[in-house]
């Protein structure tokens, strides 16, 4: 059963490697990701958060290795109808790396390349998820094309998955501009040309969400992989890192800015996606809808929590403990020497004030020692 509404959505993503133990490691470390082997598929392991699958991985086909096709990440985009998308692509100036296939019990999907040589995906789900605009950890939140001629790239996706232009920025001389692109209503990614100083294959970059961004970076070293650009602030306070795992796998992550640690709460509350499959992708319609939903590791990244204890650094407030000083006003006892006043006695000498001693009631004023005393006790 095809689904409308999945017509330009990006529904899974797949990692093709030459050490899928090697790699399944470096991303748990990375991005909190656990792994689960996929029930269609024992050759098949499924990338998990506590919402459900995120991605797959496996080997890099023989087909690939014999093109000299290094490991990499795969975006699949969803559509309604596989072979319908595979056929305009080709008509639009792309190329059908793999034709149109069935994988039982997940949908079809064909693999695509477009006019500047970018691989992608293309997907149909029989049992596609609602859509959602949050985007939980674990979850891939940012999808950028880096290509030779983003203009002409952009007429293409346009023409197969209805795309629109959003927004745009300079990046600056030599960079040109950072062309940001939109799906019912809101921005999923962007586009650029490559700098001339920097010439390659056109390729497509999906970034993982995760607690820190910038925390990625040691964690990448640590985990053998190598950091190509960042950590790096980008306009609205959102942070980037950008690496190659072990394998040779170019991937980035991205942290929302304060917000983050909100967003690690929210993924308790979605429901986990369908199970996905790759080498035929999986399920991952899911993916980006529910796929906010975390598996096991993604809860490693809900450490992202941690970032609380943040706000126990609060306990600054025990600054409080400065009132106990307060107890300076046991200088109020100064008061005792008021008794001094007692020296009217002096004034015995005229009798007829006698009665001043009435005045010593005034010792009514000790009470006022006691009341400070009390004062002091507390």
């Amino acid at each position: 059963m095809s689904d409308v509404n999945i017509r330009g959505r990006f529904v899974w993503h797949e990692l093709m490697t030459t050490d899928t133990e090697a790699a399944a490691d470096f991303y748990g470390k990375v991005v909190g990701w656990s792994t689960q082997r996929w029930s269609g598929d024992s050759e098949y392991t499924l990338f998990m958060t506590p919402s459900g699958p995120m991605a797959g991985l496996m080997l890099l086909p023989e087909e690939a290795k014999a093109m000299n096709v290094p490991p990499n990440w795969l975006s699949y985009i969803g559509t309604p109808d596989v072979d319908a998308t595979a056929q305009l692509a080709a008509q639009l100036g792309g190329e059908v790396l793999r034709a149109p296939d069935d994988v039982p019990g997940v949908g079809r999907f064909a693999v695509l390349a477009d006019p500047h040589g970018a691989a992608f995906g293309i997907m149909t789900l029989e049992s596609p998820s609602p859509d959602t605009p949050h985007i939980e950890l674990g979850d891939f939140s940012w999808h950028e094309l880096a290509t030779s001629d983003w203009e002409t790239a952009f007429d293409f996706y346009s023409d197969l998955f209805g795309w629109v232009k959003t927004e745009s920025m300079d990046m600056g001389p030599g960079l040109g501009v950072y062309q940001m692109y939109g799906w019912q209503g809101r921005t999923i990614g962007g586009m650029f040309n490559m700098p001339a100083s920097a010439p390659g294959p056109s390729y497509w970059m999906p970034y993982a969400k995760i607690p820190d961004a910038k925390g990625a970076a040691s964690a990448i070293t640590r985990a053998s992989g190598q950091v190509i650009n960042g950590p790096m602030e980008v306009p609205g306070g959102d942070w980037i890192t950008q690496g190659i795992d072990p394998q040779g796998a170019v991937f980035s992550v991205h942290s929302v800015k304060a917000a983050a640690p909100v967003a690690a709460k929210m993924p308790a509350r979605k429901k986990a996606a369908p199970a996905k499959k790759a080498s035929a992708p999986a399920r991952k319609t899911a993916a980006k809808p529910k796929p906010a939903k975390k598996a096991a590791p993604a809860r490693k990244a809900k450490p992202a929590k941690k970032a609380a204890p943040a706000r126990k650094a609060k306990p600054a407030k025990k600054a409080a403990p400065a009132r106990k000083a307060k107890p300076a006003k046991k200088a109020a006892p100064a008061r005792k020497a008021k008794p001094a006043k007692k020296a009217a006695p002096k004034r015995k000498t005229k009798p007829a004030k006698k009665a001043a001693p009435a005045r010593k009631a005034k010792p009514a004023k000790k009470t006022a020692n006691k009341k400070g005393a009390a004062r002091k006790k507390k």
